[in-house]
C-alpha cells in the first residue's frame, strides 16, 4: 500500500469540492430543493428554465456527497433483474421499467453533449463476471430476455474468451452490456452545477435544512440560516437523508460503499487486465464494481467489503485483498486514495418519485444514481411545472418501510454476513 494513502475521493484531484459565494438568504421562493447533488441540481435546471425562482439548500459543499464519490458507472442498473421483474410485475410493466432505463441513459448522454460538459463521458460498455458457473447460465437467460424485448445487443462471453474482456481467471465467463458508459463523476457534477447557476438557480452551501412543515398551500423550510417559505419543495437527499425529514428517513436505507484507487499501473498492465477499458462488475452477493481511471492508467475498485470498520486504512486493506483475488498480480500494488459514501436503497430496490404531504421526494437510486438521480428528479420538476414529460414508471403511491426501522440500518452487518456466506457456499 502506498505510504501517502489519501482519505479523499480520487475524483477530487481533478474536480475538487469548492465553496461557492454566499447568496442573501431568501424569505420566500417558488421552489426549495434540499440537496445539491445530481438530483437536486437537475431538478433545479428544469424549474429555472421554466421561469421558477429556485433555491437549493446544501448541508455541505455542493456535490460533496455521493455525486462526487461514486464509481462513475453510468449504468442505470436496476437491482431486480429483467427476468425477475417480469415475474413480479408482468411483461408489460417490466418492459416499461427497463425501457425507461434506456431512455434515461440516452438522455444523460444528450445532456452532456448539449451542455458541453467535459466529464470523460465514454460509452465503453460493461462486462459483468459470473462468480459461479450457474451464474453464467442465469446471465444467459437474462440476456436472451433483454435482447428479445428491449432490442439491446447484450452479448455472452464464455470463460474461454473472457481474457478479451478482463485479465482474470476468477470468473466463469460473463455478460457484456454495450450501451453502458463511464464518466468522471466529479467533473459531471461540476458541469451540472455550472449549468444550474447559468440558468439562475441560487445554491446555498453549508446551509443545513432542519425541518419542512406544511403551511397552507405552501411549505416552510427551516434551515440553520433561517426559514424560507416555498410553494413547492423537492427532497433530493437520497443516502444522506437525515432527521429533518423523518417520513423519508424511515423509507431510505443509507448503505455505505467503499472505493480505492491504485497507483498508475502503466499501459501494458492495463492492456492485460482491462483490455477494452470497460466498466466492470460481478455477480456475487457482496458484489464489487471496478473500472479503469479516465486516463486508462489506474484501477478504481469499489464494494461493500470494509464498510463496517471506521478505520480508512483497514477499509482500504480489505478492498485491496479482494482486488488481488480478482487480479493476483496486483497483490502488492500501491493504493493512492480510499474513500466512501452513502448510497440510498429502498426496501423494494426501486427508485421512487413520491409526493407526500405536498413534498416531492426523488430518491432510492439503489447504487445507480449517475443515471437515476438526474432522471427521477427531473420528473419531479416536470410535475411541478405541469409538463407531460413528468410521466415515469417510477411515480409511486407505495413507498414502504419496515417495522422497527427508523433510518439506521442496524441489520446491515447481519446481511453482509449472510451474503458473504452465500458467496462462499455458492448459494
Amino acid at each position: 500500500m502506498a505510504d501517502a494513502l489519501m482519505d479523499i475521493p480520487f475524483w477530487w484531484d481533478a474536480a475538487p469540492r469548492a465553496d461557492i459565494a454566499e447568496s442573501p438568504f431568501p424569505t420566500q421562493t417558488d421552489v426549495a430543493i434540499v440537496g445539491s447533488g445530481y438530483a437536486g441540481l437537475s431538478a433545479a435546471i428544469v424549474l429555472a428554465r421554466a421561469g421558477r425562482a429556485v433555491h437549493v439548500f446544501e448541508k455541505d459543499r455542493p456535490g460533496e456527497g455521493a455525486s462526487s464519490r461514486n464509481g462513475g458507472q453510468a449504468s442505470g442498473n436496476l437491482r431486480v433483474g429483467f427476468g425477475d421483474m417480469i415475474k413480479l410485475y408482468g411483461l408489460e410493466r417490466a418492459t416499461a421499467i427497463y425501457r425507461e432505463g434506456v431512455e434515461a441513459r440516452q438522455d444523460l448522454a444528450r445532456f452532456v453533449a448539449d451542455e458541453n460538459i467535459d466529464c470523460d463521458f465514454q460509452e465503453v460498455g460493461l462486462f459483468r463476471g459470473a462468480y459461479r458457473a450457474k451464474h453464467y447460465e442465469t446471465m444467459g437467460r437474462e440476456a436472451d430476455l433483454i435482447n428479445r424485448h428491449l432490442g439491446i445487443d447484450v452479448q455472452m462471453v464464455p470463460k474461454s474468451e473472457q481474457h478479451m474482456e478482463i485479465g482474470s481467471n476468477l470468473y466463469h465467463g460473463g455478460m457484456v452490456r454495450p450501451e453502458i458508459s463511464g464518466v468522471h463523476p466529479g467533473k459531471l457534477h461540476h458541469g451540472i452545477l455550472r449549468v444550474a447557476l447559468e440558468a439562475g438557480v441560487i445554491v446555498h452551501g453549508q446551509t443545513e435544512v432542519t425541518g419542512v412543515r406544511r403551511d397552507g398551500e405552501g411549505h416552510e423550510v427551516a434551515t440553520l440560516r433561517g426559514v424560507v417559505r416555498a410553494q413547492n419543495v423537492i427532497m433530493a437527499t437520497n443516502g444522506y437523508t437525515g432527521p429533518a425529514t423523518p417520513w423519508l428517513q424511515r423509507r431510505v436505507i443509507p448503505i455505505p460503499s467503499q472505493i480505492v484507487a491504485t497507483e498508475h499501473l502503466g499501459k501494458e498492465v492495463m492492456d492485460r487486465l482491462m483490455p477494452k477499458r470497460r466498466m466492470l462488475g460481478e455477480s456475487r452477493s457482496l458484489y464489487n464494481y471496478f473500472r479503469p481511471s479516465p486516463d486508462g492508467e489506474s484501477i478504481l475498485f469499489g464494494g461493500k467489503v470494509g464498510t463496517i470498520t471506521d478505520d480508512p486504512q483497514k477499509k482500504a486493506q480489505q478492498l485491496g485483498k479482494v482486488l488481488s483475488e480478482i487480479f493476483p498480480e496486483l497483490r502488492d500494488v500501491g493504493l493512492t486514495h480510499t474513500w466512501w459514501g452513502y448510497t440510498g436503497f429502498t426496501f423494494d430496490f426501486m427508485p421512487k418519485l413520491v409526493i407526500n404531504d405536498g413534498v416531492h421526494y426523488a430518491t432510492g437510486f439503489c447504487g445507480s444514481g449517475v443515471v437515476w438521480a438526474r432522471w427521477v428528479a427531473m420528473k419531479a420538476a416536470y410535475n411541478i411545472v405541469g409538463n407531460k414529460a413528468a410521466e415515469t414508471v417510477f411515480a409511486a403511491e407505495d413507498f414502504v418501510t419496515k417495522p422497527l426501522y427508523s433510518g439506521k440500518p442496524w441489520f446491515l452487518p447481519m446481511v453482509y454476513v449472510w451474503y458473504g456466506m452465500k458467496d462462499r457456499l455458492g448459494l
